[in-house]
């Protein structure tokens, strides 16, 4: 191999090495926002709050160490992984939010991009049809009203964002399934609304 092209693989070696430590360190990370996000969201539905909050906290310090380990290294920080990871940190954030009818964060205050932000926002819908049914087993019809008002808000959001998938990487179809899952949550509390109202009829004429 003549010198030049040892000069070659040298530099190749060194660009490409660094690019794969800093990926499988990335990696690493990015899969420990999703496990912490996806705990969140479960002691978010048994009514640990401050587990809820202690593990969203925690999934954000992460995917701010998995940023900054790729920040040299944009092909690899934008491939995929770490949206991934933004996007299950933003479906907590968003699920919790809404969940609570409190104050939505914007992308900047999670600190994440727009695509996986609407990403997270159009799947903490499956996170709400959750808890309205969780809220109907419990009689709570008028929380229940209010988390299928924050589902549509949600719907007519996403569906309003009408780009090609190739810009948004497939938010159309997490849209359809969220208007889907409105759509059952919508019968499912108006049939629970109804059968709540003939049994006070019922209890009325006794």
């Amino acid at each position: 191999m003549s010198q030049s092209l040892e000069a070659v693989e040298s530099a190749a070696r060194a660009e490409f090495d660094a690019k794969f430590a800093a990926r499988e360190r990335g990696l690493s990370v990015s899969r420990k926002v999703i496990r912490s996000s996806a705990n969140a969201i479960r002691a978010f539905h048994r009514g640990e709050m401050d587990d809820c909050s202690r593990l969203m906290d925690e999934a954000g310090v992460l995917l701010e160490e998995a940023e900054t380990v790729l920040r040299d290294h944009p092909d690899v920080l934008f491939a995929g992984f770490v949206d991934d990871a933004a996007k299950e940190y933003a479906e907590a954030r968003l699920t919790y939010a809404l969940g609570l009818d409190g104050p939505l964060p914007s992308p900047e205050d999670l600190g994440v991009r727009v695509g996986a932000y609407l990403h997270g926002l159009g799947e903490a819908v499956g996170e709400l049809r959750r808890r309205l049914l969780d809220l109907l087993r419990s009689g709570q019809l008028d929380r229940g009203e209010t988390t299928l008002s924050a589902m549509d808000d949600v719907v007519d959001l996403l569906a309003s964002l009408d780009y090609p998938d190739g810009m948004t990487r497939g938010l159309r179809r997490t849209t359809d399934v969220a208007r889907a899952l409105v759509e059952r949550s919508r019968s499912d509390l108006t049939t629970t609304i109804v059968q709540e109202r003939l049994r006070k009829d019922l209890s009325d004429q006794l």
